[in-house]
């Protein structure tokens, strides 16, 4: 039995994205349009994944976390997610507060730091 091996990472590679670009300020009735954008694109392109270009959505308020939040339960109902790109840096924190959890784009995934590591010394610690 023989099989080609295919270049780079097959679950990575395999999880196409569709992307849509946010453009504001968005008005509380052009959310219903978007949201029907990003469920068609979802389901046109078979994506799993909708990457939300927020650099021109303006600055960050409660209408733009609204938005954001109808477009990520759109994303879900339609068995996928959205990832930003490009945020304003206070989108993040806001997002945060009003506890939002989205995915960055070129952003680090976040993890646990290590247990049992010191990371200051103290002054009367002995050198080891």
């Amino acid at each position: 039995m023989s099989y080609a091996l295919r270049a780079g990472l097959p679950h990575v590679d395999d999880m196409p994205a569709a992307e849509i670009v946010l453009v504001g300020p968005v008005t509380r009735d052009e959310v219903s349009g978007l949201c029907s954008d990003v469920r068609a694109l979802l389901k046109r392109t078979g994506a799993k994944v909708v990457i939300c270009d927020v650099a021109a959505l303006g600055p960050p308020g409660l209408t733009a976390v609204d938005l954001l939040a109808r477009l990520e339960l759109t994303a879900r109902r339609a068995g996928g997610r959205i990832r930003l790109r490009d945020p304003d840096p206070a989108l993040p924190a806001l997002l945060d507060l009003v506890g939002l959890r989205f995915e960055m784009e070129g952003q680090p995934e976040q993890r646990e730091p290590a247990r049992c590591v010191e990371e200051a010394v103290e002054t009367g610690d002995p050198p080891v």
